[in-house]
């Protein structure tokens, strides 16, 4: 059966913030390549996301701008609604809010902030989605985001965190990886992935329509000849799998601009999957895909 239903959409995840000239001009150029969101991910040692994707969205004219994703733990609701609120209004209603629980624990450690069992980083991260949506939904709240709704996308594997997503959230984002117990990822097979994306849907029950469902890619490598990409990716990573089995993580996008293409439209019909984010690394060899992926939709 075909889940086919949304458009395709692209973000992509930026690293590096250097000079104020560069930013605006790295921001124009993902916005000219046809992404539709620009994203800065929550990590120490790493530019702070909320000042980047202000900056960003000053100098271009419909990207959607976004943090990929928030660590709850590093801020609390009353803070959260406050600077998403100030950049919805700077960027005349393109915010999109992504949150997650925070995995890394050095970086918790280096902030000072106690690096709790994952059950409980769930737990604050319940409490803080509750808190931010409400304080945003509150026509009392100042500032006012522009939006009537700021698109919240939750991030994650684990069963709660899934589950919680599922039943709040505009954005399912999946992370195609499990976490261990000190922030090292480890990324699933095509069918542990599938289960992740059947639980989040059966989870959703009647809201599983209204959401738009998201998945992070780690490569994307465009090549005639994947099967030796794959080989040397497996040999860089030191992962132990075969270089169809490396070919097949659904994170992982190695081949024709064509085949990436055919790849990601059946993704989509086979897990409601239509919006793709990218590492910024990789955004010139993902342009032709999108290319394609607009052809599909028109």
């Amino acid at each position: 059966m075909s889940l086919a239903s949304r458009a395709f959409r692209f973000g992509v995840n930026m690293l590096a913030v250097d000079t104020s000239a560069s930013w605006h001009h790295r921001a124009r150029h993902v916005e000219q390549l046809g992404f539709d969101v620009l994203l800065v991910p929550d990590h120490l040692g790493i530019p702070s996301p909320w000042p980047a994707l202000a900056t960003a969205a000053a100098v271009t004219e419909r990207l959607r701008v976004g943090p990929f994703v928030l660590n709850a733990a590093f801020t609390n609701p009353a803070l959260l609604a406050r600077d998403a609120a100030t950049v919805d209004q700077l960027s005349d209603g393109r915010v999109e809010l992504g949150l997650g629980t925070g995995y890394v624990k050095e970086e918790f450690e280096a902030a000072g902030i106690e690096f709790l069992s994952a059950g409980r980083r769930v737990d604050h991260l319940g409490d803080t989605v509750a808190g931010v949506t409400s304080l945003l939904a509150d026509p009392e709240h100042t500032p006012r985001p522009v939006q009537e709704r700021v698109p919240l996308l939750l991030g994650g594997n684990g069963d709660r965190v899934l589950r919680m997503a599922a039943e709040h959230a505009d954005i399912v984002g999946f992370t195609a990886a499990r976490t261990g117990r000190d922030g090292d990822l480890e990324p699933l097979s095509a069918a542990d992935f599938a289960q992740r994306v059947a639980f989040a849907r059966a989870a959703a029950g009647n809201r599983v329509e209204t959401i738009e469902w998201n998945l992070l890619m780690q490569i994307v490598v465009v090549t005639d000849v994947p099967m030796r990409v794959a080989e040397e990716n497996i040999e860089k990573w030191g992962v132990s799998m075969s270089p169809q089995e490396f070919l097949d993580i659904p994170s992982i996008l190695i081949g024709s601009a064509a085949d990436i293409a055919d790849q990601l439209v059946e993704l989509r019909a086979t897990t409601g999957i239509s919006y793709l984010t990218v590492l910024e690394p990789m955004i010139e060899q993902f342009a032709p895909v999108i290319g394609l992926l607009r052809g599909v939709d028109r």
